[in-house]
């Protein structure tokens, strides 16, 4: 195997209209890439966690309603890197909340992201991981969706993109043309099913830097190459539960994030810096997992602990609207009426019962309706509303 540090990703290339695009080489090149063993440690590091988490996850109880939160956290900071403003309570309040009673509009963006992220982990598991479903995940993230310009949903590009300037003679990055992209696009394809000896993280960082390279689809390329991280980790079986997401790293970093994107498909490519930086990401993003997935479990236990202490008819009642607030832990009394199938008056005696369990507060937020939030849970995903709870 070459020498990372010497290897490159590709060339630019003068087109008739007087630009460069960045065209890839073969990929990966046929002598492979060097990992060096600082890389592979750190890998170790990242696999050892992620095995931590597969395996918490796989105990917890009632582990499907907590993906709704994981995939919401993700959608919120993914949809911010592209500028959106919604923050992770506008989002998951949309789901309750009418559209025209909702303060900002841009949550539509998050919607369409956690659309897409649920299909895709369906999806996955019985469907290879091919051109055809990362199109079909464009789909679900683009149709009736805001876009800069014409998205096109699930349709590769057939015009030139570019990033940054007004045209691609002032971008700061030039994809491939239509017809090296879709060579790009099929080596990209081999290269995820593969069956090589590239370590699984490093592979699924390669996924996402030349996705990000190749941009083929006219909007919404970061979005799309952000979920593929997640579906990929998922369905080479690292983890059960898709519950790794990277975004609020590539967020907390952005201004790394990008430069990194952009040392790997320089001329000169830093691909051992990006390969780091994302490895460290797994890292963090693991280790905060974890540390969630355990603060969910204690939550769960003290909460239905003093539900047990309800009568017998009350107590399974409430225990299954808990059940529900894991997935939703924003509501109204339609919310409670619809999984309860109890009057509104019966909804509201459920709501009070759960105010003085301590499960249940006023959200105090009249952009919403009047709703409640199961605030010790949902705080555990969202700092800033931590944060605000202490002052």
């Amino acid at each position: 195997m070459s020498n990372i540090n010497k290897q490159k990703i590709g060339r630019y290339i003068e087109q008739k209209g007087g630009y460069k695009t960045f065209t890839p080489f073969d990929f990966p090149p046929k002598e492979g890439f060097f990992i060096s063993p600082k890389l592979y440690k750190k890998h170790e590091e990242a696999i050892r966690l992620v095995g931590k988490l597969d395996g918490i996850t796989r105990l917890l109880p009632d582990k499907d309603y907590f993906v709704f939160m994981f995939v919401a956290k993700d959608a919120t900071y993914s949809s911010q890197i592209e500028g959106t403003k919604a923050t992770m309570q506008d989002a998951v309040a949309a789901p309750v909340t009418e559209k025209k009673e909702r303060k900002n509009k841009d949550v539509d963006d998050i919607e369409h992201y956690i659309r897409a992220a649920n299909y895709g982990i369906d999806r996955v598991k019985d469907f290879p991981f091919s051109l055809r479903f990362i199109k079909e995940l464009h789909e679900r993230l683009m149709v009736d969706a805001r876009s800069t310009q014409h998205a096109y949903p699930g349709e590769f590009r057939h015009s030139q993109n570019w990033i940054g300037g007004k045209t691609p003679s002032d971008a700061s990055f030039v994809p491939p043309a239509v017809l090296d992209m879709n060579k790009s696009l099929d080596d990209l394809e081999k290269f995820i099913n593969d069956k090589d000896d590239y370590p699984s993280l490093i592979k699924a960082a390669f996924l996402h830097a030349q996705f990000e390279t190749i941009h083929p689809f006219t909007d919404g390329n970061g979005r799309t190459g952000r979920i593929l991280i997640a579906m990929f980790i998922h369905h080479i079986g690292l983890l059960e539960l898709p519950v790794l997401y990277l975004s609020s790293y590539f967020k907390k970093y952005q201004k790394l994030y990008y430069q990194k994107l952009q040392d790997y498909h320089d001329e000169d490519s830093n691909i051992n810096s990006w390969l780091e930086f994302f490895l460290e990401g797994v890292i963090e993003i693991a280790d905060s997992s974890i540390e969630t997935c355990t603060k969910i479990t204690a939550l769960r236990d003290r909460d239905f602990a003093k539900m047990q202490k309800l009568g017998k008819k009350s107590a399974e009642s409430t225990l299954e609207i808990v059940r529900k607030l894991f997935s939703q832990p924003i509501v109204g009394v339609a919310e409670i009426m619809k999984w309860t199938g109890f009057t509104a008056p019966g909804a509201y005696k459920v709501i009070e019962r759960l105010k003085k369990l301590g499960i249940l507060e006023s959200l105090g937020n009249i952009d919403y309706g009047q709703k409640y939030i199961y605030a010790d849970y949902y705080e555990i995903f969202d700092d800033s509303f931590r944060e605000n709870r202490k002052k």
